[in-house]
């Protein structure tokens, strides 16, 4: 029954097919939309995620937290969110994304600004994993929408572009929340971005559609020409049950297996400078709030033209996501090193060296997100895509939570971490030189 709150979130029905006139003038210019507002919106839900480690060491000290505390909020929104990417992928895929997103917003807007007015540590890690299972409701919709508004002969091109949400919006966090926090106290580094969840949702849900036939408009494979069979165009466009979703696209698919393996220890590397980046520059170089905040930014702005570059170049390679991700890997060893060696004193080369990770981190954590959607229908990418995401932030979990319990110890020293992520990125190549040949069938 299609009727009240289930009709209101389910995919919209397809409409009868427009003239051909109207579909070469509007399917243009809504691939265009659905490119702009899920870009714009995933940026926002960054700046309710990644907002808490920018300021966590000025909430351990007004609060009198632990490390070990802040690394277990740490943790437990990168395990919630795992699991939420994970289980909301699969509602996801089922789901309108012109409700489903926006909703999701709503919800971690909501989390955010409780958590700024509260002053309990139980308190603080109940919230911050609710927040982390809502924002599981940004990537899937996401994806389901790039999916079903984009051929996958240029899937390489318009991810990398749309990917570059990941370091806007992880770069302006940086800056937002350590200057609403250096201005107007460490609380308002969460109220003022709820506000701007609110914003944008309102936005999202006035700007995105669901499928191109919900609008009358045909299958992006009739539209691209990459497939003319009105049988396998038939079967590609029907809704999966969560069986076939669930159990025969993802969890008996090998290539999904590998992927989401690599994944981890690809996430600790990435969220490695994001989540403990700030605190080891303001503990082992000396660093101030605002230049802690602005390493975030550099490194996130730094894999803006990579992932452009790398998204194009794995199309023209013939979708070997895995092979290009490998390549990707090994300059970020020769970084980490450089990382350890640079005394005290000379912040400028840390931020240089923040930098080179994040312009080479950046297009794998992007093309395994898309080897997802290769290996599996686009009726199941959201699924796909949160089972990816589910071992990534399982990774970026063991990070923080060994971390915060390490620095625990008198022995601890914040070099330490650098060799956790040095070990975490060698595993990584390791695991992904068994996909260097992988390569989509279709």
């Amino acid at each position: 029954m299609r009727n009240g709150l289930l009709s209101w979130i389910l995919p919209k029905p397809h409409k009868p097919l427009r003239p051909e006139s109207e579909i070469r003038t509007l399917y243009p210019k809504f691939r265009w939309r659905i490119l702009e507002a899920t870009f714009l919106g995933y940026s926002v839900f960054y700046t309710v995620r990644n907002n808490f480690p920018v300021v966590s060491k000025e909430i351990g000290q007004a609060l009198s937290y632990s490390q070990e505390q802040i690394g277990n909020i740490l943790a437990i929104t990168a395990i919630s969110y795992g699991i939420g990417k994970f289980l909301m992928g699969a509602l996801s895929d089922r789901s309108n994304p012109k409700i489903f997103m926006p909703l999701g917003l709503v919800l971690t807007g909501i989390c955010n600004i409780c958590f700024g007015a509260s002053s309990d540590y139980q308190t603080h890690l109940i919230l911050w994993g609710l927040n982390g299972l809502f924002q599981g409701m940004g990537w899937p919709p996401c994806g389901r929408s790039l999916g079903h508004w984009f051929s996958v002969k240029e899937r390489g091109q318009k991810f990398a572009v749309w990917n570059i949400a990941h370091n806007v919006g992880g770069g302006l966090v940086g800056v937002i929340a350590a200057y609403s926090a250096s201005w107007f106290g460490w609380r308002n580094a969460f109220y003022i971005p709820a506000a701007l969840s609110f914003l944008t949702a309102i936005y999202l849900y006035f700007r995105l559609l669901d499928t191109p036939q919900s609008v009358g408009l045909p299958s992006i494979e009739e539209y691209s020409g990459t497939e003319t069979d009105s049988s396998k165009i038939s079967e590609s466009e029907r809704e999966l049950s969560f069986k076939e979703i669930f159990i025969d696209l993802v969890l008996l698919n090998k290539y999904i297996w590998v992927f989401a393996i690599a994944n981890f220890f690809v996430y600790i590397v990435r969220y490695s400078l994001t989540d403990w980046g700030p605190s080891y520059l303001k503990f082992a170089k000396g660093a101030s709030l605002e230049k802690g905040g602005i390493s975030t930014l550099i490194y996130e702005f730094a894999g803006i033209g990579s992932t452009l570059l790398v998204g194009w170049y794995s199309d023209k390679v013939g979708g070997k996501r895995g092979l290009v991700s490998l390549v990707c890997m090994v300059p970020i060893l020769f970084a980490l090193f450089g990382i350890l060696l640079v005394p005290s004193g000379y912040l400028w080369a840390d931020l240089a060296l923040f930098g080179v990770v994040g312009f080479f981190i950046y297009p794998p954590v992007m093309l395994l997100g898309v080897a997802g959607l290769d290996f599996t229908s686009k009726k199941a990418v959201g699924t796909a895509a949160g089972f990816i995401g589910l071992f990534g932030y399982l990774g970026r979990t063991a990070l923080s939570k060994g971390l915060g319990w390490m620095s625990s110890y008198p022995w601890f020293r914040w070099e330490h971490s650098i060799f956790i992520i040095f070990l975490s990125a060698i595993l990584a190549i390791i695991l992904l030189a068994f996909t260097w040949n992988w390569k989509p069938k279709h």
